[in-house]
């Protein structure tokens, strides 16, 4: 299959792949691949959705070797000592940076709270209401979305800057991509539009009254943007000869600290990233609607895949392998 071969099967597709945006693929550090759908160009962008989280780990490591945070198993609550804990709560204690990369930080009820939350005038504080729990740190992965918002307060609060500008500094920038806005103001029926919307989108990052960005969804970005950022992941850290991230910090981010079960393609799970294969470099951070970073390092090639709203898409993982690499490789 070559290139208009592909244009071709995603135009016409009505199942996966009929909701794709963009692909963009980067092959030993120069573009080898870019095409567009549904009246998208190269440098539109559009809510990535989970995907948000992988760079929220990238930040994460960012703070770490900036000496912002110390080590990623500091407390939580090293960072909120003007925080009320609630009365009887004393799991919150115990809680890590480590526990929220991995996804095995505790909460409290069976799943998450979002209209507590999102109208809430501070999400960072509204998450940590729910941090903790009677069960305690039972090591067990539970994924949530809203649990990664205090990560983004951790940030704020350690580096002293807003999280959108510190992306900005320490990633976007450096990496010569558009500088990220605030979305801004939001209401009940934008959160809903901004879901659900299938135009292009401005280089925006969704946020909360406090101008904290939303830090488990809601950064738009272009398949470009996803696809250079993953040669920061394929180079060990480093881009054009400038160190983005230490190669310490990369090497625990990818590192398969959980197993995941069938519902997560058995996959192994990092720092908020994903390893789709056992004893294979590849890497990939995923958000609905198909929205990824895939990195192989075997190939040295990196792939970023945007894709309007469709219920039931997790991961492009073989979509990638069996129909991209191929076609680039050829």
């Amino acid at each position: 299959m070559n290139q208009d071969q592909l244009h071709t099967f995603i135009s016409n597709s009505r199942g996966n792949e009929s909701n794709i945006c963009q692909i963009y693929a980067v092959r030993n550090d120069e573009a080898v691949y870019d095409d567009c759908w549904h009246g998208f160009m190269t440098e539109d962008a559009m809510n990535v959705n989970s995907v948000t989280k992988g760079i929220m780990a990238m930040l994460a490591g960012i703070a770490l070797d900036k000496g912002f945070i110390r080590s990623v198993d500091q407390k939580v609550m090293d960072f909120f000592p003007d925080y009320r804990v609630k009365r009887g709560e004393k799991t919150i204690y115990e809680v890590t940076i480590r526990h929220l990369l991995t996804m095995t930080a505790p909460y409290k009820g069976k799943s998450e709270p979002w209209k507590k939350v999102c109208t809430s005038a501070d999400w960072t504080l509204a998450v940590l209401d729910q941090l903790g729990g009677r069960k305690g740190i039972t090591g067990e992965f539970r994924y949530a979305t809203l649990g990664i918002q205090i990560l983004a307060g951790i940030i704020e609060r350690a580096s002293g800057e807003k999280c959108i500008d510190f992306a900005n500094e320490n990633l976007f920038k450096p990496l010569g991509l558009p500088e990220r806005i605030l979305h801004g103001d939001s209401s009940k029926e934008d959160q809903f539009d901004f879901f659900m919307n299938k135009n292009p989108r401005k280089y925006e990052w969704y946020s909360d009254p406090q101008d904290t960005v939303t830090a488990g969804w809601g950064l738009c970005m272009s398949a470009k943007d996803m696809a250079v950022i993953g040669t920061v992941v394929m180079n060990d850290g480093m881009y054009n000869g400038t160190r983005i991230l230490s190669e310490e910090y990369l090497r625990e981010m990818t590192a398969p600290h959980l197993k995941l079960g069938e519902r997560f393609g058995s996959m192994n799970y990092g720092y908020l990233w994903y390893m789709p294969y056992d004893g294979r470099d590849v890497y990939a951070a995923i958000g609905d609607s198909g929205n990824i970073i895939y990195v192989n390092k075997e190939k040295r090639i990196s792939v970023g895949i945007t894709g309007t709203f469709k219920p039931r898409i997790f991961d492009r993982v073989d979509f990638i392998e069996q129909k991209v690499l191929p076609l680039i490789e050829g």
